[in-house]
């Protein structure tokens, strides 16, 4: 990864579970949403666990195919790699990674890809349906553009170990590793999100990070920096990350706070689509 915290920066609690659980090499999302959980992981988990393995319209094979193409969307091999193995861990022939399956599927998929490129957008979809899937997509939105920024792999057999585990605990984490920080609980999980990624304590200002999310307001380096991150992620090199002069927890959240507030501008988005199509 291009952060070094992100590979032996976390707290005694996190180093103490990868090791006792044998996974010295855990793939860098695990990494990544063990550092500093309470800054953003937390908080985004709260939405991926139900978004991805809860009740649903969505199957959970669907709901893979999905971040599969959000992943494809992004030219995120590391997430296009792992949920193309999920569609078929997790799926009973409902639908394959050619998205061939219900028709239901190919209009969702139309909507979100449409939600992303700000086109005009309109599903014929129960109401639930389509919020079910804008969680599915809010998530997948931000951790496809911290995997391109922090330049994750999968190494070794991790493509079929890690996506398996993710499957089989169904993205949930120990709480003991999620705790402390800021817990205020706004009662939605999406504003909680929001409030810790640009309202809470943390090493940059909320000023700055609120910046970072919309695109304004900021200088150079950070200006060009972070408008990689929210409009064309794969596109971070090595070099990006270098000449930015900040600290790496500095990077860190303005690398989260730009993938979060343009996750959060689809996804809002596609909200208000959603209110229109429904009159």
């Amino acid at each position: 990864m291009r952060l070094s915290i992100l590979d032996n920066g976390h707290r005694a609690r996190a180093r103490l579970f990868l090791a006792v659980t044998g996974r010295g090499d855990a793939p860098d999302i695990v990494r990544t949403l063990l550092y500093r959980p309470d800054f953003f992981a937390r908080p985004l988990l709260a939405i991926t666990v139900p978004a991805m393995r809860g009740p649903s319209f969505w199957t959970p094979a669907e709901r893979e195919y999905l971040a599969m193409t959000t992943a494809r969307f992004h030219r995120c091999p590391f997430c296009a790699d792992s949920h193309t193995e999920l569609v078929r861990i997790a799926g009973h022939g409902e639908i394959d990674t050619g998205g061939r399956g219900r028709p239901e599927v190919a209009a969702i998929r139309a909507f979100l890809d449409a939600t992303r490129t700000g086109e005009t957008a309109e599903v014929e979809l129960p109401e639930a349906a389509v919020r079910e899937a804008l969680h599915v997509d809010l998530v997948w939105n931000v951790v496809n553009r911290l995997a391109n920024a922090f330049g994750f792999t999968l190494r070794g057999d991790q493509v079929h170990t890690g996506t398996r585990a993710l499957h089989r605990f169904g993205y949930a984490f120990p709480g003991f590793l999620l705790a402390g920080g800021d817990r205020t609980d706004h009662g939605d999980p999406v504003t909680n999100l929001r409030h810790a990624v640009f309202e809470a304590a943390a090493v940059t200002s909320p000023e700055l990070r609120r910046a970072a999310g919309t695109g304004t307001g900021l200088d150079e380096p950070w200006r060009t920096y972070t408008a990689l991150v929210r409009d064309a992620s794969y596109r971070i090199t090595d070099a990006d990350i270098t000449r930015l002069p900040a600290t790496e927890d500095e990077i860190f959240e303005m690398t989260a706070a730009a993938a979060v507030g343009a996750a959060l501008h689809t996804f809002d988005t596609g909200l208000r689509a959603l209110a229109v199509s429904r009159g």
